[in-house]
This record gives structure tokens, C-alpha cells and sequence, in this order.
């Protein structure tokens, strides 16, 4: 589970570094696929409200 969350994670950031410059819908996407990971990893909505 905890390997599935850092893929997850490694992946989202992979794709954000493979971009040139980011615009503010690829950060809004970014941080939708991180929430959705820490979801699925069922992390707290405590700690995903703050997000």
C-alpha cells in the first residue's frame, strides 16, 4: 500500500519535472492526482482538508 502511494506521488512529480514551464492548470492538476492518491491511500480527510 505505502509503495503504491509513493509511486503515485514519484509519478505526479516525474510529470510535472518533464514539463518545461507550469502553468496554474498543471498545478491544479497535480494537486487533484496527489489528493486522489492520498485518498486511495486512505489517509484522513483531516489532513486533505488542509490541502
Amino acid at each position: 500500500m505505502a509503495f503504491d502511494l509513493t509511486e503515485k506521488l514519484q509519478n505526479v512529480f516525474k510529470n510535472l519535472r518533464s514539463k518545461g514551464r507550469l502553468t496554474e492548470e498543471d498545478v491544479k492538476a497535480a494537486l487533484k492526482e496527489v489528493k486522489m492518491a492520498l485518498l486511495e491511500a486512505d489517509v484522513t480527510s483531516r489532513l486533505l482538508r488542509t490541502l
